[in-house]
């Protein structure tokens, strides 16, 4: 049930809840910002692409929203999960499995468990970046990873990577250009934070396989992590987890 990079936006009205979610949905490997009321998330959503929103219901001023959504066409409308209170489910119910859109519903208190699970089910086939229908499988340059098969490639080189070893380069793939922390690193494998240097000898044994041959793809930034990408781009890699953009050669 953990996230790919797919980038979410919360609206709710309760701060406790919008926190627990965010933190959650963080460390289960999505992106995640917060709206504090509809007009606010009307104004992000038509200026920046997310994959999916999580949605109170019992909030105000959501006109706008629905407004909005209901100009888009069906096949490229956002999914949706509703947080919902069970005395509310009847205004909700008979809506849902109408439409083409994907829209689905927790009850309050949340469930964190059903909250990830419902997440990932909206998010099939929605990776970060991605559009309907578009099915390729994740690359970087000559880097092509097969979901299907666990199995992955530079070139026509395989690589034979371990399980953790591919978990490991998928979620670099999918933030390239983006510094990731040895805490984010351990949880997205491990599910779990591991000390020593647990994600040092990974990264070195994927770091043999990958960049074995060819241009080096895999690099550290000392003090803060590791990222994907061409040496060129180091210049503009910033890291995920203090939001700032980092100057090259420190």
């Amino acid at each position: 049930m953990r996230g790919d990079g797919e980038q979410l936006l919360i609206l709710s009205g309760d701060p406790p809840s919008a926190e627990l979610l965010t933190t959650t949905l963080e460390l289960a490997g999505y992106r995640v910002d917060g709206a504090g009321n509809g007009d606010d998330a009307a104004f992000r959503l038509a200026r920046r692409r997310y994959d999916l929103l999580v949605l109170d219901i019992a909030l105000p001023r959501l006109h706008r929203l629905a407004r909005q959504r209901q100009r888009q066409p069906v096949t490229l409308r956002l999914p949706i999960l509703f947080l919902i209170d069970c005395d509310s489910l009847f205004q909700l119910l008979p809506g849902l499995g109408t439409r083409a859109a994907a829209e689905d519903y927790v009850t309050k208190p949340l469930r964190i468990p059903e909250v990830l699970a419902r997440t990932r089910m909206l998010l099939r086939g929605r990776g970060p970046g991605s559009r309907p229908g578009d099915q390729r499988a994740p690359h970087y340059a000559d880097l092509v990873l097969d979901d299907t098969t666990c199995q992955a490639r530079r070139g026509p080189r395989p690589l034979h990577l371990t399980p953790a070893e591919y978990r490991l380069l998928r979620h670099l793939l999918v933030h390239a250009g983006q510094v990731l922390s040895k805490e984010q690193i351990c949880r997205h494998v491990w599910g779990e934070f591991r000390a020593g240097n647990a994600i040092e000898k990974l990264v070195s044994r994927l770091r043999h396989k990958v960049d074995r041959e060819g241009p080096a793809l895999i690099h550290t930034r000392r003090g803060f992590g590791y990222w994907l990408g061409r040496r060129a781009a180091e210049t503009s890699a910033h890291c995920d987890l203090c939001h700032v953009r980092l100057p090259s050669g420190n």
